[in-house]
């Protein structure tokens, strides 16, 4: 059985030996920060996504926790994330762009500009024999995770993508999303749910998910609500028990895997243009994930941890209100600002300086390609 792990509640005298352990962690599997990249090409990849996450969000985490995951990661550059024909992208234009090396147009899900269907990171890792997973906050319909997988011209055919997910070759799908597999919730009333039954160990809350011995766990899908959880501080299960349990399931795979996980929510903290409170609990609980894949890693040296946002929501500032802190914003809808990208691992190398999104996916795209030969 597995306990619930939320490393966002770590009491603020804790936070500089927690600081210190997530340093020792990331130095032993890099080996340590100057000698980072001995080993060219990892067995096992990572990639956290902070949805609507610029340099103002990470900057809200920060002052509101004293202390992130990414603090201690010796790769940091900066991503341009237009789009293939305009600078403000959104979540399927960026996403794509993330998980196929292919820029493209604005509601494309895993296709190029000329509506065709690419391959992405997930589809490589597969051929190559590796296992694969999905990890959101979002239901798992939506653009980001929708992007690895399924190939749409727009993102809102919602039950297309379900049908995509449920035949496709996961090893794990975890988040929300219920009713786009639910033959009663479905406009076809198509059983997909009996589909990913079959096939996968299922669960549907918190407790089915801690209940699990993921010794025994091969194939794994948890949908938690009927369209997206909760937020952050009504969430269960947590990102970081999510993470924690799609890596347990995972690590059974002696060629390795890819995984993506996506902080969703804050990115819709921004369009709502949240207090400063609300989106720091979702910086948090996506910051508490990252600490899962630190610590992971540090138990699997030729692990890559890539740690990015798919563009900015909200043109956030963070302005003085009195003692503190609050935040300002410019906009409801997202913006053409530079977002960060952090680094650790084997591979950690091919992301240094200011890239786009596309070349973010194609150092993935090679990465993954340079591990082993295809599976027959």
């Amino acid at each position: 059985m597995l306990s619930a792990y939320r490393p966002g509640r770590i009491q603020a005298g804790a936070r500089s030996a927690t600081r210190a352990l997530l340093v020792a962690a990331v130095s032993t599997a890099c080996g340590s920060t100057s000698a980072a990249f001995d080993t060219e090409y990892p067995d096992r990849v990572i990639l956290l996504i902070g949805d609507g996450t610029g340099v103002a969000q990470w900057s809200a985490g920060l002052y509101a926790a004293g202390e992130l995951a990414v603090a201690g990661f010796p790769v940091v550059g900066l991503v341009d994330t237009r789009n293939m024909f305009g600078k403000i992208t959104d979540s399927g234009a960026a996403a794509t762009a993330l998980a196929t090396g292919v820029p493209t147009f604005n509601r494309g899900i895993g296709v190029g500009p000329d509506s065709a269907a690419l391959e992405s990171v997930c589809d490589a890792a597969e051929l190559f024999g590796k296992a694969t997973g999905l990890v959101v906050t979002s239901s798992v319909v939506h653009a980001t995770p929708a992007s690895f997988v399924a190939k749409v011209p727009d993102r809102y055919r919602y039950e297309s993508i379900a049908e995509q997910l449920a035949g496709s070759s996961l090893e794990v799908l975890l988040g929300g999303g219920l009713q786009f597999f639910d033959a009663e919730w479905r406009t076809d009333s198509w059983d997909l749910l009996g589909a990913l039954r079959a096939r996968h160990v299922f669960v549907e809350n918190e407790e089915g998910l801690l209940a699990l011995n993921p010794d025994t766990v091969s194939s794994l899908v948890g949908l938690f609500a009927l369209d997206d959880m909760s937020p952050a501080s009504e969430r269960h299960p947590s990102l970081a028990l999510m993470t924690q349990v799609a890596l347990a399931v995972l690590d059974h795979d002696s060629e390795g895997f890819f995984l993506m996980v996506e902080g969703s929510q804050i990115d819709w903290r921004g369009h709502e243009n949240a207090p400063i409170d609300e989106l720091a609990a979702e910086v948090l609980d996506f910051d508490a994930a990252i600490t899962v894949a630190v610590e992971y890693a540090s138990r699997r040296p030729g692990t890559l941890i890539v740690v990015t946002g798919d563009h900015e929501t909200g043109g956030l500032a963070l302005v003085s209100d009195g003692d503190g802190f609050a935040a300002s914003y410019s906009h409801t809808s997202h913006t053409a600002e530079l977002v960060p990208l952090f680094a650790s691992g084997p591979g950690a190398e091919r992301f240094t300086g200011i890239q786009t999104n596309a070349q973010v996916g194609q150092a993935l795209l090679d990465l993954i390609r340079s591990t082993n030969p295809p599976a027959d």
